[in-house]
C-alpha cells in the first residue's frame, strides 16, 4: 500500500487535539471547509469543539470526503451529541465573487465560531494556510532614515522616519468583508490532512459536507437543469454541459472562469488546461460520480499552492478561475 493510501485509510483520533488542551486550552476546535472547488452554490465552514472530558470520536469518523453521502448523514446525530459544541458557517456565491475566496472562507469560517455557545482558545485549520485570521499588514522594505550632522553641535539630526507597515490592500474589483464578531479571542494552528488526522477536524469535516449538500438539493429544485441534487454544484459532466447550453444562473461563482455558452466551448479552471465540453453529454458513469464527489479534495493541493503564492502579493487575493479538471480529481 502506497503511502497515500494508507494514510487515507488512517482512522482521526484526538491525538492532537488532547495535546493541545493538556498545554493548557480549555476548548479546542477542529474546523474544515467544503464547497471551495465547487462552482456554484455557497462555501462552508464546520467547526466541532472538544474539552479534556471528551470520549473518543464516534466510530466511522473520517474526513466527508472518504464517506458514502448514506454513511455522513447516519453520523450526524451521533457527531453532535459527541462534540461539547458545533457549528457550521456558509458565505454565498455573492460573497464569494464580491470577496473573493479565501476572504469568503474567512466570512464562513467566523460565522461558524460565532454561533457557538463559547469559543475556543485554539483551532486546528486543515492545510497549510491560515484563511481564518484577518490579513496581516504588508511590511514596506525602506531604508534607514537619513541622518546629517548637525553644524554646530555635529549631532546627527533624523531627517526621515520609518512608515508603518502598509494595511492589506484588497485586488482590483474587490470589497472589503464584513466583519463577523467572535465573543473570545482564538489562536490557529494549521496542520496539512488534520481531516485525516484529527477527529474533531473530520467532525468538522462531515456537518459541512452534510448541511452543504441539503442546501444544493433543495438549491436543485429552483434549477433542475444543473442536477445540483446529484453533483452538489462540482464540475460533474451534466452540469459542465448544461452550463455550456444555458449559462450560469445566480447560484454560479460568475466571478471564476465558468464554461462559455455555445457548443464545443471549453473551460478553463485557471490551470491551463482546456476541457472539450462536446464529448459531456453522456450520463456518468458510477466511477465518474465518486470522480466528481473527491473534486474538492482533488484541487485541495492546488489551491494551497495558489493561496501562498498570491498572498506574497495580497493576502485577500482571489482564486478567480479555479475550478479545476475532470481529469485531475480522476488522478
Amino acid at each position: 500500500m502506497s503511502p497515500q493510501a494508507a494514510s487515507r485509510h488512517r482512522v482521526p483520533t484526538l491525538r492532537h487535539e488532547r495535546r493541545l488542551l493538556r498545554e493548557g486550552h480549555l476548548l479546542v476546535a477542529g474546523m474544515d471547509e467544503v464547497g471551495r472547488g465547487a462552482l456554484a452554490g455557497p462555501v462552508s465552514v464546520g467547526v466541532v469543539v472538544v474539552d479534556a472530558a471528551v470520549r473518543t470520536a464516534p466510530a466511522g469518523v473520517r474526513d466527508s470526503k472518504l464517506l458514502t453521502p448514506a454513511a455522513r448523514v447516519a453520523l450526524v446525530p451521533r457527531l453532535r451529541r459527541w462534540a461539547v459544541s458545533w457549528a457550521v458557517g456558509h458565505a454565498e456565491p455573492e460573497e464569494i465573487d464580491r470577496y473573493g475566496i479565501i476572504a469568503a472562507l474567512r466570512l464562513a469560517g467566523r460565522r461558524a465560531l460565532a454561533a457557538l455557545p463559547d469559543v475556543p482558545t485554539c483551532v486546528l485549520l486543515d492545510g497549510s494556510h491560515d484563511w481564518l485570521s484577518p490579513p496581516r499588514p504588508r511590511r514596506t522594505t525602506v531604508r534607514p532614515p537619513e541622518v546629517e550632522a548637525d553644524a554646530l553641535f555635529d549631532l546627527p539630526v533624523e531627517l526621515a522616519a520609518s512608515p508603518a507597515p502598509a494595511p492589506p490592500t484588497l485586488p482590483e474589483g474587490r470589497e472589503a468583508p464584513p466583519v463577523v464578531p467572535v465573543a473570545g479571542e482564538f489562536s490557529v494552528l494549521t496542520m496539512i490532512k488534520a481531516d485525516l488526522r484529527c477527529a474533531a477536524v473530520a467532525a468538522a469535516s462531515v456537518l459541512a459536507k452534510v448541511e452543504r449538500d441539503a442546501m444544493m438539493v433543495e438549491r436543485s429544485e429552483l434549477f433542475p437543469q444543473y442536477r445540483w441534487h446529484e453533483n452538489k454544484g462540482y464540475s460533474a459532466p451534466d452540469h459542465l454541459v448544461a452550463l455550456r447550453d444555458e449559462g450560469p444562473c445566480e447560484q454560479h461563482r460568475r466571478s471564476w472562469s465558468l464554461p462559455l455558452a455555445g457548443p464545443g466551448a471549453t473551460l478553463d479552471g485557471g490551470t491551463g488546461v482546456l476541457i472539450d465540453l462536446a464529448g459531456l453529454d453522456d450520463e456518468p458513469s458510477p466511477d465518474e460520480a465518486l470522480a466528481d464527489e473527491a473534486l474538492d479534495d482533488a484541487l485541495d493541493d492546488a489551491l494551497d499552492d495558489e493561496i501562498l503564492a498570491d498572498e506574497a502579493l495580497a493576502d485577500d487575493e482571489t482564486l478567480d478561475g479555479v475550478a479545476g479538471t475532470l481529469e485531475d480529481a480522476r488522478s
